[in-house]
């Protein structure tokens, strides 16, 4: 038993250590008073600034002590074998770990992008070049290792199945069916005005039955999923507007495939662009889903992957769901709250645990061509990477596709192929 003397007995800390302790499987027990812990005989660590003689000690940050959001100078220093953060000069692996999985740095930004987000390039993880490193559990690693070498503590890592988690994003179930004379119309147009020939052809011969549509990859993600695969699809049901682009939710064809995808496969719901500045379009769009499938709507995406902490979130649990995978970034790959495994979201407005369970992603398809415009063969070496750190360190290896982008349709061409080998990755090759 580790024993860990603290002057407070904080929500923060107890939601930490249940990050660093208990899912490694260390017991511990907590004292603030100071006479008890220096009677006690064992594995001790001093978490404070009183002085123990004959026990090792870390100050604290106040971070994980106060209760309301304060701004900290952030810099990096070494604290045992791996670097983490500097909190107003305090060097604090523990606070290190709850100021990233919780996004403190998000609630204290302006920074957005075009679209309202907080980009990846302004993170703090990004800017120390630590954001495709699990960091939250390097710090737990490295955390425990002091533990072993400075206070005696009993602990060997535990081998962590890694879970792949599949996911697609419907954006637009079809190419050209099914859309309204109008949206047929003016993408002709479109089609017209910048000379793209090839798109007239196909559009013909779609409409005619001639041709398949090519973003309809339904029948091969239904296969995935029959063949044992883990998968997830998050289905856009917005109404039409700027950012969300999908045929109406009263499309009978379109209600149709949902049916019949949500009988091997489960169905979250895609937040709109346009839910997001209206909490009751979110409620809306949930009772469209569960009204085609016949079953309760429990996990979540939010399209363009916007979040607005702690808002986004907040809505979320009001809106009953259980389960959200937004936690990653359009404009780079990586760990956005410095971890693959799934965790409950911390609610810093509230400074409390909640029970909306978080859902990291490593990467997502446009990142890797879209943004950093790399080719198919660099999009799988940089995956590769992803999934050996997961290997490593535990958690969930998610990452989004859409339906269009496995069709090695237009400049997708080739990207198929990338998606194979995210699915193919075996874990055992990094153990």
């Amino acid at each position: 038993m580790l024993s860990i003397y603290v002057d407070h007995i904080s929500t923060r800390l107890l939601y930490t250590l249940n990050f660093v302790l208990d899912q490694r499987g260390v017991t511990y027990q907590l004292c603030n008073d100071f006479m008890q812990f220096d009677r006690t005989e064992g594995v001790k660590l001093n978490y404070s600034e009183r002085y123990f003689e004959n026990t090792p000690q870390i100050i604290p940050s106040s971070l994980l002590f106060e209760e309301s959001i304060e701004e900290y100078e952030v810099s990096k220093n070494q604290f045992h074998k791996e670097k983490c953060f500097c909190f107003n000069g305090i060097t604090d692996p523990l606070a290190s770990i709850f100021f990233t999985l919780t996004r403190m740095e998000e609630y204290l930004t302006t920074e957005k992008d075009s679209l309202g987000r907080f980009p990846g390039k302004k993170s703090l993880l990004f800017q120390f070049n630590w954001h495709e490193k699990a960091m939250c559990d390097r710090w737990s690693i490295d955390f425990l290792s002091f533990l072993k070498e400075k206070c005696g503590l009993i602990w060997n890592p535990r081998l962590e199945l890694i879970e792949s988690v599949a996911t697609f994003d419907i954006d637009n179930a079809f190419a050209y069916l099914h859309k309204n004379t109008l949206r047929t119309q003016l993408a002709i147009a479109k089609d017209y005005l910048y000379n793209r020939k090839e798109r007239l052809e196909d559009r013909k011969k779609v409409l005619a039955g001639e041709l398949k549509d090519p973003y309809d990859t339904f029948d091969f993600i239904q296969t995935l999923a029959m063949s044992g695969a883990n998968v997830l699809v998050f289905w856009l049901l917005g109404d039409y507007g700027t950012y969300d682009k999908n045929i109406s939710h009263l499309q009978p064809d379109q209600r149709e495939l949902i049916r019949k995808m949500s009988k091997t496969i489960e169905i979250g719901v895609h937040g709109s662009y346009g839910s997001n500045d209206a909490e009751y379009q979110l409620g809306t769009e949930m009772g469209r889903l569960a009204e085609i499938t016949g079953k309760e709507v429990s996990k979540n995406r939010q399209h363009f992957l916007m979040i607005n902490l702690p808002f986004t979130y907040q809505a979320l649990l009001r809106q009953h769901i259980t389960d959200d995978y937004t936690m990653g970034y359009a404009d780079i790959t990586g760990f956005r709250a410095g971890t693959a495994r799934v965790f409950n979201w911390f609610d810093l407005h509230k400074n409390e645990s909640t029970a909306l369970r978080i859902h990291p992603f490593t990467y997502m398809d446009g990142t890797l061509h879209e943004y950093l415009k790399l080719s198919p063969a660099e999009a799988k070496k940089k995956i590769t990477s992803l999934y050996e750190e997961i290997c490593h360190y535990g958690g969930q290896f998610s990452y989004i596709w859409h339906n269009e982008t496995i069709g090695d349709y237009a400049h997708w061409h080739g990207w198929k192929e990338v998606f194979s080998h995210t699915i193919n990755l075996n874990q055992t090759d990094f153990i």
